[in-house]
């Protein structure tokens, strides 16, 4: 067991969300490995085998005591049980976008901090330019749009949970970022026409950085039933076995990490990818919307 926890350090991963997940990876593959229920563990906290369940999907952070009870049913000694310690320790700390609480809804905040940590990401945008791809006016002008009657001061705040999280862009360790963009997300007027084409110039001088990958799907491209479906594959650490999911709608979030749910929609990507236009082919075809009147 200990070559698998060892291979992960505390501060490779900053964010309470991601050091929860890997503490109910460790504590599932430890009862796996211990030949135990979730129901036999669940005992053993005087729980619900539910709660078994939420810990070992990351879902909530879990008491020194209760973990210390579990390391030791699970006899998990030493090395091992000192790190998942720290790593629910870790698991308790507050998140780093604590401070825009009002600006950030609870479903959105769990999606940011997986963002900001991810290795590798697949965003298929339907409708509207991705949020780390927008520029400042498009921002504005689609807040203003989406929320009326919300005050500018809650707008400043989302402009700038927005633009901070477009750090990931530039990081010297920057992720590999591959988008897939409808025809109807380059063409849907967010503003007036300058700030469109100010929005696709910039999508196009990003197109062109090594770690970015932009795709267009168009029009008359073949598509699927399900290719009106907005969704991002977020990888960590090269792992497949982590991806997650998101799925957003008008007032909640879905995180999938189900390996068939996983599949299902790494599939639906691998046939939109294959339907969209190379990414020489979008860029050009982005440059060329820029430049009409």
């Amino acid at each position: 067991m200990s070559t698998w926890l060892t291979r992960w350090r505390i501060n490779d991963v900053a964010t309470p969300t991601i050091q929860r997940r890997r503490l109910g990876n460790a504590l599932k593959r430890a009862r796996e490995q211990a030949s135990k229920t979730q129901d036999e563990a669940a005992e053993q906290i005087d729980a619900a085998a539910s709660k078994i369940s939420r810990l070992e999907l990351g879902q909530s952070g879990i008491k020194l005591t209760d973990l210390t009870l579990l390391l030791s049913f699970y006899r998990v000694t030493g090395d091992d049980a000192e790190f998942m310690k720290e790593l629910a320790r870790a698991g308790r700390q507050r998140g780093r976008w604590t401070g825009f609480l009002g600006a950030i809804p609870d479903w959105f905040r769990t999606y940011v901090d997986l963002e900001a940590d991810v290795s590798d990401m697949r965003w298929y945008q339907p409708e509207v330019v991705p949020g780390i791809l927008q520029i400042e006016n498009y921002i504005r002008a689609m807040n203003v749009k989406a929320q009326p009657g919300v005050s500018q001061e809650v707008m400043d705040q989302q402009l700038k949970v927005r633009l901070e999280r477009q750090a990931i862009l530039d990081r010297p360790d920057a992720p590999m970022l591959n988008f897939i963009l409808s025809e109807s997300a380059i063409r849907r007027n967010i503003g007036d026409k300058a700030i469109m084409r100010e929005q696709l110039l910039h999508l196009a001088e990003l197109a062109e950085r090594p770690n970015v990958e932009l795709q267009v799907l168009p029009f008359n491209a073949q598509t699927f039933g399900a290719a009106w479906v907005g969704f991002t594959i977020m990888r960590f650490d090269h792992d497949a076995a982590s991806d997650v999911v998101y799925l957003e709608d008008y007032t909640d979030a879905t995180y999938l990490d189900r390996p068939d749910g996983v599949k299902a929609y790494t599939a639906l990507w691998n046939r939109l990818q294959s339907a969209a236009l190379g990414q020489v082919e979008s860029r050009n075809m982005i440059l060329r919307l820029a430049s009409e009147d």
